[in-house]
């Protein structure tokens, strides 16, 4: 990785440096109180989801297990990305080397096509559950759910492998300043020295067969379920059947809604302030607000809850 101020003249450097959100010196602390405190709320959060899950024995059901290991993947998730954030905002240079760049850069998009597997495989399991609630515990065995939650970490690891060490052996030119929290693939681009559009092709294609498959899978799923709902004799098990969809609806909705924005064409031009709120939203918004989603909506939970913290 090597980066110039032309394409005939290259020199090693020591990695970027990302701008993050700059300002004055008071607002940079007030940036690290909150998103500390962010950062903190939703490691308990999610951490609480997995210790309820794993204390209370009503909750060992392919669902919660399911919920569990996607709380586990959050709390990756934001890892990901906030402590270097944090570190950022105390710091004066702002630099992130080229390896802990593009390791960042492949832990974030791994996590990230990971957690769109398993909201598909979430969705085929309250598939499962309520249009074939007899069939049920013999179709979601503990082994089916064991091999989908693998599947969703082996795919999500191995999906941007190739165009990341791609980009990672490219030449940089000019400028090494990622205006970003993060190293992003539209940013990281535009810095090549070259341009390759097969490289962009690629990473385009892969983003949009990540985003729509599992989408449409999903969205196939709820289709499903609506209609085997609407053929419920009694509302009460129609709407008994829905409450158990709509914290995933509500996670599915808030993470696609911001995702698809910014992902289906990575060298697409968006305005610098508009891909940090935005990518700032579903990596670091999203996790914090889902344990309140599947808290708030579901009994079970709330219970598994209150015996958790002994009220």
């Amino acid at each position: 990785m090597k980066i110039s101020n032309n394409p005939n003249n290259t020199s090693t450097i020591t990695g970027f440096i990302l701008l993050g959100f700059p300002g004055s010196r008071e607002g940079q602390i007030l940036l690290f109180v909150l998103f500390s405190g962010v950062y903190l709320l939703t490691l308990m959060g999610n951490g609480s989801i997995i210790c309820a899950v794993c204390w209370d024995q009503r909750l060992h059901t392919p669902m919660y297990i399911l919920l569990a290991n996607f709380s586990f993947l959050e709390i990756c998730y934001v890892t990901s990305t906030v402590p270097n954030m944090l570190a950022n905002f105390l710091s004066d240079n702002k630099v992130i080397s080229f390896s802990g760049c593009f390791l960042q850069f492949y832990f974030f998009f791994s996590l990230g096509s990971t957690e769109c597997f398993f909201l598909a495989i979430m969705a085929f399991d309250r598939y499962l559950a309520i249009c074939w609630p007899l069939h049920y515990p013999t179709l979601m065995t503990g082994r089916l759910c064991s091999n989908l939650v693998v599947s969703c970490w082996v795919l999500g690891f191995f999906w941007f492998l190739i165009p990341i060490i791609i980009i990672s052996q490219m030449s940089f030119c000019g400028s090494r300043i990622i205006d970003h929290f993060l190293c992003d693939p539209g940013p990281l681009l535009a810095l090549t020295c070259t341009r390759f559009p097969v490289i962009e092709l690629m990473s385009s294609t892969l983003s949009s067969l990540l985003l729509f498959i599992p989408f449409l899978f999903i969205m196939v799923s709820y289709a499903l379920v609506l209609r085997a709902v609407l053929r419920f004799p009694s509302s009460a098990g129609q709407r008994k059947a829905l409450s158990t969809c709509g914290s995933h609806l509500a996670v599915v909705s808030l993470f696609y809604g911001s995702v698809m924005v910014m992902y289906v064409s990575p060298t697409s031009e968006h305005e610098a302030g508009m891909q940090k709120i935005v990518t700032l939203f579903y990596s670091v918004v999203t996790p914090f607000i889902n344990p309140v989603i599947y808290s708030l909506r579901n009994k079970d939970m709330k219970r598994a809850m209150k015996k958790l913290l002994g009220t």
